[in-house]
Formats: C-alpha cells, structure tokens, sequence
C-alpha cells in the first residue's frame, strides 16, 4: 500500500451557525474547510492511507490557511497550485427534526472555476500513485474544470492507475450551460469504480431503482442491484458499483446501509440506526474513502470493504465539519458490533 491515492477537487471555506440557528438569525459563523474530494483525503490519511490532494489556491492568506488545515491532517499538499483570485465558500445551516439542512454557495469564479489545461503536471502527479478520485461536483463548477479532470482522468487512464468516480450530483451546481447527463457519461466512461446515493444514478442517467421512494424513506437494498447492473452495461470499463442507501425519517435521524456489485456478485451492508445526526454533510465522502480503504487493504473480500465504508460513514454523522476524523480501530469497533457509544477509558 506505499503508492498513493490522488483525489482532485475544490476546497472550500466553510461557515455554519452555531446551534442550529438559521443564516438569518445568526450574528456569528463557524469557520472551517470542506469539500467532496478533500474529505475523502483526510480520512484516507486518518486511515493511514498515504495521499495527496490536488487543486488550485489563490495566493492568499485564505488559500495558506486551507493548506495549513490539510497538512495537519496528514494529507500531502505538495501538488497544490497557486493562482486564481478568490477560495469557493459555502454556507451551511444545520438542519433539525423535520427541517432539512441547507447549502448556500458562492463559488463562481474561484480559484479552481477558472483552471486551465496545462496548469497541473498529471503525469508528474500520478508519478507516485496507483489510484485516482474525482467526483461529479467537479464538472459542475464550471466547463474549465470540467475539462482539465477529464485531462486528469485520461492521463491516469493511460498510465494504469485504478480511477474511481463518486456521481454526486448537485443540482445547484449545473449552471454554465450543459446538463450533467451531457458531461459525466463521456468521464465516466473511464472509471473503474462508480459510488453514489441512492438517487445520484436518477438524477445523472435517469436509472431509478424500482419500487423506490427515497422522499418517503422506502429504499430498499435489494432493489438496487438493479441500477448497479444498468451503471455497468452503460459503461463496460466499470467493475465495481457501490451505493449508499440514507432512509430520512428526519434531519436529525436517518438509517445507514449501502450496497456493493461487483462483476455480477451483489453485497449488502448492515443497517445502522442513526438516531441524533451531529452532522451529515461528507458522509458520502467517508464512504467513498472507506471503500478506497477496505478494497485496498481486505483483497478480494468485499463484503468486509463494504461493511468497513459504511460503518466508517456511519460514524461521520457523530462528526462537526466536514471531515470524518475516526481511525481504522474504531471503524473495526462498529463493525465488530460495538454501537453502545460508551465512554473508552
């Protein structure tokens, strides 16, 4: 496991309210950094998993202190690049009970929005690596962006490394003039494994699972098996499709499970029953960094990486921020069956 995990991305800042109060009541914001990409370093990093994150910093006290932020972590920043004019933020009002969280974006025009070709080194990025993580909030930012990850991903595909895509899609984000459906399918297409929710596959290819209704909390597992298969024939190069399946009962407490296809054998996970949400967003990314793990480190035991990401994930919901700052022990612990929450001493 001494090559590394690339993941490529934008960063940015983050501000919430406290206590769940609302934008509009708040005269006080909590400051951190997250995004899709870099979550799922920092908790391969957590996991002991060596690896660098890719993306482009405005010159910047701001873009200093991000890069401060990951380096303590145990990510590696060295292929960062400078440039740009401004770091993406987003606000997040922490949703409770029947009122969902939030996200408000102001990212046009950030440092990483305006990249061009040319600007990151791939083949002098991929040197030291085996495995690359984009996601689909990527192409959304803007068509420059969407173009040099597609770079990226071409150059990995040509030197062999494993490229695995998390679909994630985001409505709010598809502004500057094609639809995810026309964009993602010629990415993904070079993709060995694809990750998503459970609507992801809808929203970006129109695949559904039969008898779904993730509005009324019904999804069922089994039923998506069905849309990993569908993933697989439209993209042939796909070898394994993994899917997290959220059942939302309300903002505050959802159940947790997820399923895996790979090459016709289709794994479930167990469910978890998450009763106080602490904070969800980056869940999805915890699993994506579980399952990065799990298959790297359990061989050809997937169901073991299946249970390892979603019981890492699980965790996430107990974590403030964007990033799921728990270890490998304590992910066996959950996993082992250890749900109790009682104090380590």
């Amino acid at each position: 496991m001494s090559k590394k995990v690339i993941t490529f991305g934008e960063i940015m800042l983050r501000l919430s309210p406290p206590d769940h109060l609302r934008l509009k009541q708040t005269r006080l914001l909590e400051m951190t950094f997250g995004g899709g990409e870099a979550n799922v370093a920092v908790s391969l990093a957590n996991f002991g998993v060596p690896v660098d994150y890719v993306t482009r910093l405005p010159p910047n006290d701001l873009g200093d202190a991000c890069i401060m932020f990951l380096r303590q972590f145990g990510v590696g920043v060295g292929k960062i690049v400078r440039g740009g004019e401004r770091l993406g933020i987003y606000f997040l009002e922490h949703g409770a009970v029947q009122r969902g969280s939030k996200v408000l974006y102001d990212r046009a025009g950030s440092a990483i929005a305006t990249i061009e070709r040319g600007m990151i080194d791939w083949r002098q990025v991929f040197a030291d690596a085996d495995w690359f993580h984009w996601t689909g909030i990527t192409p959304a930012v803007s068509p420059n962006l969407a173009d040099v990850c597609l770079e990226g991903i071409q150059v990995a595909r040509e030197m062999g490394l494993t490229i695995s895509c998390d679909l994630n899609y985001r409505k709010n984000l598809w502004q500057w003039g094609k639809k995810a459906s026309e964009v993602m399918p010629g990415m993904v297409q070079w993709c060995d494994i694809a990750v998503g929710n459970e609507e992801d596959a809808e929203k970006v290819f129109g695949i559904k699972a039969p008898e779904t209704d993730v509005q009324a909390g019904r999804v069922e597992a089994g039923q998506y098996r069905y849309v990993c298969e569908e993933l697989q024939r439209r993209f042939p190069n796909l070898k394994i499709v993994a899917i997290t399946l959220r059942g939302s009962i309300s903002a505050s407490h959802n159940t947790w499970s997820g399923v895996l296809w790979d090459q016709g054998n289709f794994y479930i996970a167990p469910l978890y029953n998450i009763t106080h949400i602490v904070d969800r967003v980056g869940a999805g990314d915890a699993f994506v960094a579980g399952l990065i793990y799990g298959l790297r480190v359990y061989g050809d035991d997937r169901q073991k990486a299946l249970n390892f990401a979603v019981a890492a994930s699980c965790l996430k919901h107990s974590i403030m921020g964007d990033f799921n700052l728990v270890t490998v022990p304590e992910v066996e612990a959950i996993m082992a069956g250890d749900v109790s929450g009682r104090v380590s001493r």
